[in-house]
């Protein structure tokens, strides 16, 4: 009886304090900091402003960017739409679009709505990296994974038609004298619940197609935040990143 007790407790002590302040740290509409950079405020201005297509191998778009900036369908505003029908179904690497401005450390903010059953699109940090959307998927290629190398709760997503936040701490990858010294690291909140911490990435997958260093060995170089066009009805809004210099490896927040 005792051993029960004690259980309920920590539960209930988790629920009401811990998990409570967790959630509140990062928020949906969550507005930047004064040092950070707005990559995206649902503009049509700021889409043609901030964002190019990037041109890898399987490039066959052509500019202006063709993703539809549209209503909002939950709340006030407008959004802009991955469905680029450059991409088909599934072709990554056709329409993706990046940022023009590359980085390295940083603190990122992404909100997302995936409009139909197994909506695919994904997040890709220094454009190497994702950080997966896809509806209906719970494994290390499915939602809020760490692509290929860690899975996220998949329980944190809200579904189809409800949006969704990633807020994300990177650490770039360390090199000496050309050979890499350390992995790249992330963090990641998922609607406000840490699901990954200090994750470090050991490689960039999908092959040449997917971003920099597709297909070879990680370089010492920064790269933009793509998102990835693959056909499927995936809104995004309210995109902000902050330029950070990480000195110590454990990057939690």
């Amino acid at each position: 009886m005792a051993t029960y007790f004690f259980r309920i407790l920590i539960t209930f002590f988790v629920f009401i304090f811990i998990i409570p302040a967790v959630t509140a740290q990062k928020t949906l509409e969550s507005k930047p900091p004064e040092n950070a950079i707005m990559l995206f405020d649902g503009s049509r201005k700021m889409l043609d402003e901030k964002w190019t297509y990037w041109k890898g191998p399987r490039f066959a778009g052509t500019l202006p960017i063709k993703w539809i900036i549209t209503n909002d369908p939950v709340e006030p505003g407008t959004v802009v739409n991955s469905h680029d029908t450059t991409a088909g179904e599934g072709e990554y690497g056709v329409a993706d679009i990046v940022t023009k401005e590359s980085f390295r450390d940083f603190r990122l903010h992404v909100e997302f709505l995936v409009a139909e059953k197994g909506g695919n699109s994904g997040v890709y940090l220094q454009n190497r990296y994702e950080i997966q959307i896809f509806d209906g998927d719970s494994t290390v290629h499915g939602m809020g994974a760490v692509i290929n190398e860690a899975a996220a709760v998949y329980a944190v997503y809200k579904g189809i038609g409800k949006w969704n936040t990633y807020d994300i701490m990177f650490r770039a990858a360390r090199f000496g004298k050309g050979v890499r010294t350390e992995k790249a690291r992330v963090t990641l909140y998922f609607n406000g619940i840490k699901v990954h911490d200090d994750q470090p990435i050991e490689q960039v997958w999908g092959g040449k197609n997917s971003g920099i260093d597709g297909g070879g060995p990680i370089t010492d170089s920064p790269g933009g935040i793509k998102l990835q066009a693959e056909g499927h009805n995936v809104l995004f809004k309210n995109i902000w990143i902050r330029k950070l210099n990480i000195k110590r490896r454990n990057i939690s927040f």
